[in-house]
């Protein structure tokens, strides 16, 4: 492990995978189980490019490059503060040669990147429709919860003009938006495939739902067993420990 500054402020999480660190500021917006349970689901194979949307620390494609053996990973990530935070955590765990760390909006990722590049795009973006709810105007916290900056439409649209011919789309999101979901997807030629929900327990209702969608594939949606995370003590479940712990 390389060293790199850490400042006052910023704590260094183990990611427990491959020795792998992730630089944090708590003030920020911390990655979540939503992250890890997407970076897990979202598959990449030998010799794949792979492209984060809205990337925040990096914590996706850190993760799948330990999971995977892609070729290389993209992340895009708007707020300077959190691509320079992914970009010492990439340093931090020896992987410059691995992932790039852009700054840029996802609004204009298709100017950024050239089109049908990218054998798989990831992204775990705001769950909050048009900022609703929102009352504490654009802080970092709000761009990564509320749809201010970019909207569903905007992920899709751009996904779709820079995904490969049968690329892959990997997303989680909330399920009272699956209507909405399904629709984009569709209207940007991303056609949904498969489908998992997630349940922080067996008999609670999901709270998140995991996504994968191909670039002009043909009709047919497989919805998987649902993912629980926690067993009735609160412990993780046996399926969680593995994703989470190597």
């Amino acid at each position: 492990m390389k060293k790199v500054e850490i400042n006052d402020f910023e704590r260094v999480d183990d990611l427990h995978r491959n020795g792998y660190m992730l630089i944090q500021d708590p003030k920020r917006f911390c990655f979540g189980v939503d992250a890890v349970l997407l970076s897990d689901f979202a598959k990449a194979q030998k010799g794949e490019k792979v492209l984060d949307l809205g990337t925040g620390t990096g914590v996706i494609p850190i993760l799948m490059e330990a999971k995977s053996k892609a070729e290389h990973f993209f992340a895009l990530e708007i707020q300077e503060e959190s691509a320079e935070m992914a970009r010492r955590s990439v340093e931090l765990n020896g992987l410059s040669e691995k992932i790039d760390i852009i700054t840029g909006d996802i609004k204009n990722a298709d100017d950024i990147f050239p089109l049908s590049s990218f054998d798989v795009i990831t992204t775990n973006p705001p769950y909050m429709e048009n900022g609703g709810g929102l009352k504490n105007g654009f802080t970092p916290k709000a761009i990564a919860r509320h749809e201010v900056l970019c909207s569903l439409d905007d992920i899709a649209r751009v996904s779709s003009r820079l995904l490969k011919f049968g690329g892959r789309f990997y997303m989680v999101h909330r399920p009272y938006r699956i209507a909405d979901i399904m629709c984009i997807l569709r209207k940007y030629k991303l056609e949904p495939k498969i489908m998992r929900l997630v349940h922080p327990y067996a008999d609670r209702e999901p709270n998140m739902v995991l996504i994968e969608a191909v670039r002009s594939g043909k009709p047919m949606l497989k919805v998987m067993p649902p993912l629980i995370i926690y067993k009735d003590d609160k412990t993780y479940t046996d399926e969680i420990i593995k994703i989470y712990y190597e």
